[in-house]
């Protein structure tokens, strides 16, 4: 290992990191791991490119000096970033899992019981098949989730990073709500956050934020498309800062009018959710039991909506195509693991369907600390109303009705 004091995390974190893999590598009597997952690249040597479409490797002998397989371009980022002193690089018209191989048979671990990430986005079925088929003195054993065993539960300069992720996520929505009004398009909405965000020291997140208003708020994980908004609707927004791959979320509301009696029902059956399962979250607690919380109130709301997702996920380090960790810990009904120190949610008590045509939100990320949780965020959890940008109120000469968009 190359000892410098220039990348995200003090030196002896990634010895840490890197000694904990290996007694988790030990106790499963596996002599050397692949690591090809782009979050686990970076959480164990700071190692970062948006060109992950490509083949590369991080290889970790139980005993000897780790080596990183990359596209030779990419090369340059494991000697400007990490710790790294070996590489085996390849060229654009070489065979990446040749490579691989030939460095396993080099560095003599061809004979070995090596484990890999079978369920890696980035590590295809054909390069899996190629592998099987090359690899044959030794044993190649599925070690998916060895390295996110560490991920899960965030030390204290991770979730120091993540506050300062925070601090870009909550300057994006701020921005956001700001920018909310009729006749402004989703896509100004957009770049007001995406501007706020970066100057708040924010660094391009895995996705970029879910923007969208009146009947398109029900259509999921859709973003702006150029709609204009209209007078007297609302606008729900989905923000994930981030600041070194790490990242922490928001969803929040607003509504260019007053509080309808449904939009309050929705507004303080989400708040509650929130307050219930933020008051109860402590170590020990289950999974199923923080969800259960969180479902059992939204479901309760007399309004027609529902919670048609899981209730939560893991977040923390992150790449294109997502902002969560969900595949390593997401809060689900029936899921018996334990909350535990260190652990980092987006907790999302959402309504899809409120009056049958509108998804809000309001959301948090929270950490868990010895004897509960606490919050990355400050900012105010209630809808923001605009009751300025409403359809106008025509008023009928000969009726005392107040007659809106032309309809007693």
């Amino acid at each position: 290992m190359r000892r410098r004091d220039d990348m995200t995390f003090a030196f002896e974190e990634y010895e840490r990191r890197l000694g904990d893999l290996r007694r988790r590598m030990a106790d499963r009597l596996l002599d050397a791991v692949v690591i090809t997952d782009p979050e686990n690249l970076m959480y164990l040597t700071d190692y970062q490119t948006t060109g992950y479409s490509f083949f590369q490797a991080l290889v970790v002998p139980l005993d000897d000096e780790p080596f990183m397989i990359t596209r030779r371009m990419e090369e340059s980022n494991v000697h400007a970033r990490t710790w790294l002193e070996l590489t085996r690089p390849y060229p654009d018209t070489g065979d990446a899992i040749q490579s691989l191989v030939q460095s396993l048979r080099e560095f003599g671990l061809h004979t070995k019981d090596v484990g890999y990430e079978r369920n890696s986005y980035f590590f295809p079925a054909y390069h899996q098949d190629y592998i099987h088929a090359a690899f044959t003195e030794g044993r190649l054993l599925d070690c998916f989730g060895i390295v996110e065993e560490g991920r899960i539960c965030k030390s204290e300069a991770e979730i120091e990073v993540m506050r300062r992720a925070a601090r870009a996520t909550e300057a994006g929505m701020r921005a956001g709500i700001e920018a909310c009004s009729a006749g402004v398009t989703e896509n100004d909405i957009a770049a007001e956050i995406s501007a706020a965000m970066f100057r708040a020291g924010g660094e391009a997140p895995a996705v970029m934020p879910y923007v969208t208003s009146g009947p398109r708020t029900m259509i999921g994980h859709a973003t702006w498309e150029g709609r204009t908004v209209q007078p007297g609707e609302h606008v729900f927004l989905e923000v994930g800062g981030c600041f070194r791959r790490y990242h922490t979320a928001m969803m929040r509301t607003v509504v260019l009018d007053e509080l309808s009696p449904s939009m309050l029902v929705a507004q303080e059956r989400m708040k509650l959710a929130l307050a219930e399962v933020e008051s109860a979250i402590r170590p020990g607690m289950t999974v199923s039991d923080a969800d259960n919380i969180v479902r059992s109130i939204i479901t309760d709301n007399g309004v027609g909506a529902h919670l048609i997702t899981r209730s939560g996920y893991s977040i923390g380090i992150a790449f294109p195509p997502a902002w969560d960790e969900g595949y390593i810990a997401s809060l689900n009904q029936g899921d018996s693991r334990i909350l535990r120190e260190g652990m980092t949610f987006h907790i999302l008590p959402w309504m899809w369907g409120v009056d049958g045509d509108k998804t809000v939100g309001i959301s948090d990320t929270v950490r868990v600390t010895a004897r509960g949780c606490e919050s990355f965020f400050t900012l105010d959890k209630d809808f923001t109303c605009k009751p300025e940008h409403a359809t106008p109120v025509v008023l009928d000469a000969d009726a005392p009705t107040p007659i809106r968009d032309g309809v007693a």
